[in-house]
């Protein structure tokens, strides 16, 4: 489990809920259009709104957002995306609940070096922690959180020398970010492997988090697969390298990066956390594709009583064609509603017969009815 941080009000790690974020699309500077998203993101469930400030006058008006949120009932806390500039970081800590910043804004850039000795390696170390010491010192004076985001196709030259474009170099970055940070006494961290590349993305987290355990770090982990792109692919993607992290029992927060509004990101995020069991915000159902021994219409059934039940959070709910896998491979449903015979149902509470041979025109209503009865008990 990772050590538990603060953001604003909102907890991340340490037992929490699994956080979801998401970033807005609008021009930083059109004050009224980044908070109508926001708010419209916020609806959805987002519980971390990130924007973009490529500049100073860019951070200063997340000031300007902030209060606008603030005035329309919304204290959700703000995340500074900050790339290539870390006076815009440094603004920005001073204003919202956490910055974000990319470890290749901080280390010499274009030397045209391809290998570096020793000396020369932490030689710019040192001054990597000399050039973030006035954003940390901001970060603990104003109690800011930090992402140390690092990217696939983004490491340095001095990383990319020794070990390549690679999850290990992924890795090594942020684990070094980590030691400056520390020797700073700062500890309000979050830390994220991206990449659009599933399988970079997965490994390179592990990697990370087996180095940080190995040093005796427990920091926060965000979860996302960069420019995952939209529709079937992108939720795909996602799921596929989000998934399969939290499945490890790793990821503090979690983001969906689609091409599509960013209030559709949401949706996708807790699919994924209930799929995995990591975050339950909604029935789940567990439903067989049926064959040729189903008697019922099973499509229309599950549909009608997802329809009809999708208020009961966290409540397992089993459809099956028939009786032959049926009662076994629903085992762990709360209730079950079985095919019995020709438009016949019969409904269960966990492996037991509740109630035989319904007709079918009636057995939905029965099975919600029974289950609303049975959890006022």
């Amino acid at each position: 489990m990772s050590r538990q941080i603060h953001i604003g009000h909102l907890t991340l790690g340490g037992g929490a809920p699994v956080r979801v974020q998401s970033m807005t699309n609008t021009d930083t500077m059109d004050t009224r259009a980044t908070v109508e998203q926001a708010l419209r993101m916020v609806e959805a469930g987002c519980e971390l709104v990130r924007i973009t400030a490529p500049d100073v006058k860019a951070a200063e008006n997340l000031g300007r957002i902030k209060e606008e949120l603030l005035r329309r009932g919304c204290e959700v806390p703000l995340v500074a995306d900050i790339h290539f500039n870390p006076k815009a970081a440094e603004v920005a800590a001073t204003l919202v609940e956490k910055v974000r910043v990319n470890p290749g804004n901080y280390t010499d850039r274009n030397t045209g070096k391809l290998e570096f000795t020793e000396q020369e390696y932490n030689d710019e170390l040192k001054r990597i922690g000399e050039r973030m010491s006035t954003l940390i010192d901001i970060c603990k004076a104003h109690h800011t959180a930090m992402r140390i985001g690092t990217n696939h196709g983004s490491l340095s030259e001095r990383i990319m020398s020794r070990y390549g474009n690679t999850p290990e170099g992924m890795a090594q970055s942020a684990i070094e970010f980590a030691r400056v940070c520390e020797e700073q006494d700062y500890h309000d961290l979050v830390f994220s492997m991206k990449a659009s590349n599933v399988k970079v993305m997965v490994d390179s987290t592990r990697l990370f988090v087996q180095k940080m355990h190995a040093l005796g770090m427990d920091y926060p982990i965000h979860l996302g697969v960069t420019e995952a792109g939209d529709g079937m692919q992108g939720r795909l993607k996602s799921a596929a390298g989000i998934g399969a992290l939290l499945l490890d029992g790793i990821g503090d927060t979690v983001r969906v990066s689609l091409t599509e509004d960013p209030e559709a990101e949401m949706p996708i995020a807790y699919d994924i956390l209930q799929a995995v069991g990591a975050r339950i915000t909604q029935p789940e159902y567990i439903a067989c594709p049926s064959c040729g021994r189903t008697q019922y219409d099973i499509q229309r059934a599950l549909k009608e009583i997802k329809e009809k039940t999708r208020h009961l959070v966290g409540v397992k709910i089993g459809v099956m064609g028939c009786i032959v896998n049926g009662p076994g491979e629903m085992a762990d449903a709360d209730y079950g509603y079985v095919g019995s015979g020709h438009g016949k149902i019969t409904l269960y509470k966990g492996k037991e017969i509740v109630k035989r041979d319904i007709d079918q025109k009636d057995a939905v209503d029965e099975l919600v009815k029974f289950i609303e009865n049975d959890r006022k008990q």
